[in-house]
Order: structure tokens, then C-alpha cells, then sequence
């Protein structure tokens, strides 16, 4: 398995991983090296009542250091090639760069096997379990919070995308990894799925890994990351935040269950389809968050969900940037004036498998659920809707690969299915 590779900056450096543990890692100047001793009187030896979250990777432990400062505590599973990679990879990725929109990373730990990273404890968690979450948040997510939060994750990620040198594609955008302060304010976290994208390069080839329902199936299919596989994953949380219900929530309104009948294979596009549908039928404003209360622009959500549905174009060089992106939802850039065509979904892992092996002129025709959608007898779809037909062919994108799909639990966040392909 070959290292992370990375194109650095001046200031960064590159390492090649040593066996022996103690090693130095990339790091910037402010990033301070822990020692275990430090993080377990923090963490009360890790006790499982300060446990704040759990991935597929490692935990993460609420502490508090000796000066008073509160800390999230990252464990990474030493034993697990994946949770090494992804130790280094945040480190590289964010240890010398610094946003409002993005978690802080105060140190490490590589004590013996120790694999540890310390970031600022942000008091209320994730969206996934705040807002999109089956056990009810106090607080209140009006509409004002709302737009600040969509602001703040896109200036995050714009940043991201063009604000530092190499650009950054976070590759796992989604509701449990966007962290709110005690402001709620929006943080990106978790860049053990990161990469850095050389100088002038369109995208780079990689491992596909990701979350289902936030996928860009162009990346899924092929391999090849881009900044608008991010854009795809901020269009579906875009679409999440405004209609406070998760891409794979099935449930739905009774006028709405025959979305599940015709198409049951797609839990983990539901939203995003629903949306397109509403959309073409000039209705939107039945996918916003009933719950909002008097404050809500009611026009400026639906601006929201367009924007989404942009985001989430099946052709990626219509989807914007996010500079753009931006412009748009601060009403700088008018949305009215965009072509939004079909959204692309990727159903189950299943999909992903049969289309990966399709040949690439197959995909470009029929690459979608929504390609033979009609609204005609029914309020959302006709008795003679009928999904894109699947052809398996050979293709090398799955051949000679281990490719599994493994769930992961975020604290109290639901089951979501995040696919990981090995091929380094």
C-alpha cells in the first residue's frame, strides 16, 4: 500500500512513514506534539462517559487539559491501515491552515502505536444529530440559523477549494461532519478522507470512499476526484438543511410513499429525487421544513433548494464552484437564470458495483433513477415511471479491488452506509 501522497506547500514537508512509531509527522508551527500521559489525565483515561462520538476508525473523547481548555480527543485505531492513512491525512491537510468554517487542530500524539489528534470541543455538535437527528435537539434552528449555517459551510469549503495552495478536497461533506459552536456556527471537520490536489491538475485518482447519499457518482463510478465531487456532497446538505430531513429519511408524507413503491431501491437519494420532482412540478415549497416558523423567506429557500439542485447536476461541469455557489446564495448571482437539469443518485451499493462496470457511454445515457421520471396520474410520478436499466460489462474500476460497504455510527447519528474501495 503505497503512503498518502501529498503536494505540499513550502512550509509543509514530506515524510515517508517509518516503522517506528515515534516518529515526527507533518506539521505546522502551532501544532503541538501531546504526550499519552497528558491525554489520558485529560480524558480520564478515556472513560467511556466522556466519549463524544464513534466512526468507523476510532472514537472521539471530550477532555480537558490542564489549563482549563475543554478538547475533542480523536483516537485513531493503530491497528487499522485506514485509520493510520486518515491520521495522516488530517494532519497534512489542515495543520497549518485556518478558517471560522473549519475545527482547530491543537496537536497530536504518536506515542508507541498511539495515533491521536486534539481539536477545539465544539459544544453542540453535528448537524446530523442537532438537526437531521431522530432524538429532538433544543435548539432551535429558525430560518436565520439556517442561512447562516449553508453561508458558513460554503465559505468553509471555498476556502478549501481556492483560499489555500495546494486546493483541498475535503471528500466526505456531510451532515455528521459539519460541527457547531456554541453560536452554531458551522465547522468542517473529519479530513481523513482529504487530498491535495497538485498544481493545474483537473483531479486525482484515488480510492473511492465516502458516505452514500452525499456520493458524486461520477467519483464513485470512476475514481477520479475533483473540487466538484465536494460541490455534489454540499448540494445534498444544502437540500438536508433547508427541509430538515436526511437524503436516505424514508419517511415520507403518505401523498409521497409511492416514491418508495416505484423506486425502493433508493434510500439513500430520497430527498434529493423528491426535490427534483417538486422542482419540475414548479412546487418546491412543499420539500421546506415545516417546522420553520414565522421568520422564513419562503423564497429564499426555495432559492436554497435550487441552488442544491444545481449542485447535484449528473454533468460536473455544470455544477458551479463555490465561489459561485456563494454568490448565489447571498443573492449576488441570480439562480433563475441557470439551467438545472436532472440530479445524478447513486441508489445503494449494489448501483454502484453493476454502474461501475458499465462502459462509459452507458453511464452518460442512462446514469440516473430520475431519467425516465414522468408526472402525469399521480402527484409525483406515473404508473409507466420505470427505472434506468443496468448492463454490466467489464471495466478495470472494480476488478482485482476489495470493495466494501461498512456502516458507521457518529455518536447518536443514525446508521449510514459510507463505502470505502481499497486500491492502494
Amino acid at each position: 500500500m503505497s503512503c498518502f501522497s501529498i503536494f505540499c506547500k513550502k512550509r509543509r514537508t514530506t515524510r515517508q512513514p517509518s516503522s517506528n512509531h515515534n516518529e515526527d509527522v507533518p506539521g505546522g508551527p502551532s501544532i503541538k506534539k501531546y504526550t499519552y500521559r497528558e491525554l489520558v489525565r485529560a480524558t480520564g483515561n478515556f472513560n467511556q462517559s466522556n466519549k463524544i462520538g464513534e466512526g468507523g476508525f476510532g472514537s472521539v473523547y471530550k477532555g480537558q487539559l490542564k489549563n482549563g481548555i475543554i478538547i475533542a480527543v480523536k483516537v485513531l485505531s493503530s491497528e487499522s491501515r485506514q485509520g493510520v492513512r486518515e491520521f495522516q491525512n488530517e494532519l497534512v491537510a489542515i495543520s497549518d491552515i485556518s478558517h471560522d468554517n473549519l475545527v482547530k487542530l491543537y496537536g497530536y500524539c504518536t506515542e508507541g502505536d498511539q495515533r491521536i489528534l486534539v481539536y477545539n470541543h465544539l459544544e453542540n455538535n453535528s448537524l446530523a444529530q442537532t438537526l437531521l437527528g431522530s432524538n429532538h435537539s433544543n435548539i432551535q434552528f429558525n430560518w436565520k440559523t439556517r442561512v447562516n449555517i449553508c453561508l458558513g459551510i460554503a465559505r468553509g469549503l471555498a476556502y478549501l477549494h481556492h483560499g489555500v495552495n495546494p486546493h483541498i478536497v475535503h471528500r466526505d461533506i456531510k451532515a455528521s461532519n459539519i460541527l457547531l459552536d456554541r453560536d452554531l456556527t458551522p465547522k468542517i471537520s473529519d479530513f481523513g478522507l482529504a487530498k491535495l490536489l497538485p498544481p493545474n491538475a483537473t483531479h486525482v485518482s484515488t480510492r473511492v470512499a465516502g458516505t452514500l447519499g452525499y456520493l458524486a457518482p461520477e467519483y464513485a463510478i470512476r475514481g477520479q476526484v475533483t473540487r466538484k465531487s465536494d460541490v455534489y456532497s454540499f448540494g445534498v446538505l444544502l437540500l438536508e438543511i433547508v427541509s430538515g430531513r436526511s437524503n436516505s429519511d424514508t419517511r415520507l408524507a403518505y401523498e409521497d410513499q409511492i416514491l418508495l413503491e416505484k423506486f425502493p431501491e433508493i434510500t439513500n437519494g430520497v430527498l434529493l429525487l423528491q426535490t427534483w420532482i417538486y422542482y419540475e412540478q414548479g412546487d418546491l415549497e412543499k420539500i421546506i421544513d415545516s417546522s420553520l416558523g414565522d421568520d422564513l423567506d419562503v423564497a429564499q429557500a426555495c432559492r436554497f433548494l435550487k441552488i442544491g439542485l444545481l449542485c447535484t447536476q449528473d454533468v460536473t461541469r455544470h455544477r458551479p464552484d463555490m465561489s459561485k455557489v456563494i454568490a448565489m446564495l447571498t443573492g449576488e448571482k441570480d439562480i433563475e437564470s441557470e439551467k438545472i437539469s436532472k440530479p445524478a443518485i447513486i441508489s445503494d451499493f449494489m448501483d454502484l458495483k453493476v454502474r461501475s462496470m458499465r462502459k462509459p457511454q452507458e453511464i452518460a445515457t442512462s446514469s440516473t433513477f430520475l431519467s425516465s421520471l414522468m408526472a402525469h396520474s399521480s402527484p409525483l410520478l406515473s404508473n409507466e415511471t420505470t427505472q434506468a436499466s443496468l448492463m454490466a460489462h467489464s471495466s478495470p474500476l472494480l476488478s482485482n479491488e476489495t470493495t466494501q460497504a461498512s456502516m458507521i455510527s457518529t455518536g447518536q447519528d443514525s446508521m449510514v452506509s459510507t463505502v470505502t474501495s481499497e486500491r492502494e
